[in-house]
C-alpha cells in the first residue's frame, strides 16, 4: 500500500521562532531533518528569519501566543496545509520586569507576563492539539527557566519568576492529561543566553541554549514527559 509521502514527513512548529533562541531551535530541527514551521507576530518577522535560513523546508506562519483569535487563525491555517505536528515548541516569551520587584510589580505586568509566558503555551497546545493528535508519538516542549523553579524564582523578576513557574505547571498538568494520547510534554532551562532577552553579557550563545529543545524533539525518552530539563538532563521543578 502506498503512503501519502507528507505523511511520513516530520513538521515541527516553533513560536517566535524569528529571533534568539527560537530562530537557533529551527535552525537546529532543520539539521535534524524536520520541516519547520516559523511562527511569528507578523508574516514580516516570519519572512525576515527565513530568508536568513535558506532552506526548502522552512515555513511561515502568523502567531501571537498573546492573542486567542491569532492561536485559532494560526491553527487553522495550519491544518490546511499540513498533515499533522509532530513537535510543538512553545518559545515565545516575555521579559517585562525592569525596575520592579515583587513589591513594587503592579497588575498589568503580572497580567502581561501571565498571559504570554503561561496561558499563551497553554492556548498554543490546545489548539494545535488535533494536529499533534494525528502524528506518533508527538512532542510539546515549553521554554521555561531556572527563575521559575521553585529554587530558582526570584524577588526581582517577580512577573516572569511566576510566568514560569506557572508554565512549569502546566507541562506537568498537560502532560498527566495527554498521556493517554502518547505525547510527550517537557520543560526546559535553555540558561542565560545571549539575545535581546538575555543581554549580551550572557554566557551561552542561542545554538547552545537551543541544544536541549533539539535533544527533546528528536531523541528524548518520552517516558519522560512532564519533567524538567537543563543541559539535557532532568532538573528539579
Amino acid at each position: 500500500m502506498n503512503t501519502n509521502p507528507a505523511e511520513r514527513r516530520k513538521y515541527a512548529l516553533v513560536t517566535g521562532g524569528n529571533k534568539g533562541i527560537g530562530f537557533a531551535i529551527c535552525q537546529g530541527l532543520l539539521a535534524a531533518e524536520f520541516d519547520v514551521i516559523l511562527a511569528a507576530r507578523s508574516i514580516e518577522n516570519a519572512t525576515t528569519a527565513i530568508e536568513k535560513l535558506q532552506s526548502d523546508n522552512i515555513h511561515a506562519l502568523v502567531l501571537d501566543v498573546s492573542n486567542d483569535d491569532s492561536i485559532e487563525r494560526a491553527a487553522k491555517e495550519y491544518g490546511e496545509k499540513f498533515t499533522h505536528l509532530d513537535v510543538l515548541i512553545n518559545n515565545a516569551g516575555i521579559y517585562p520586569d525592569e525596575d520592579v520587584n515583587i513589591l513594587t510589580v503592579d497588575r498589568e505586568l503580572l497580567d502581561r507576563a501571565m498571559n504570554t509566558n503561561a496561558f499563551g503555551a497553554i492556548r498554543t497546545t490546545q489548539a494545535f492539539l488535533p494536529h499533534l493528535s494525528k502524528a506518533t508519538a508527538a512532542r510539546v516542549i515549553n521554554l521555561s527557566s531556572d527563575l521559575g523553579a521553585l529554587d530558582g524564582i526570584s524577588t526581582e523578576t517577580p512577573s516572569y519568576s511566576l510566568s514560569k513557574l506557572a508554565l512549569n505547571g502546566a507541562t506537568i498538568l498537560l502532560a498527566t492529561a495527554l498521556k493517554f494520547q502518547k505525547i510527550a510534554v517537557y520543560s526546559m532551562c535553555p540558561g542565560w543566553v545571549r539575545t535581546d532577552m538575555g543581554g549580551s553579557n550572557a554566557s551561552r550563545s542561542p545554538a547552545q541554549g537551543a541544544d536541549t529543545a533539539i535533544w527533546l524533539a528528536t531523541d528524548a525518552d518520552l517516558n519522560l514527559s512532564g519533567k524538567f530539563f537543563r543541559d539535557r538532563k532532568q532538573i528539579p521543578f
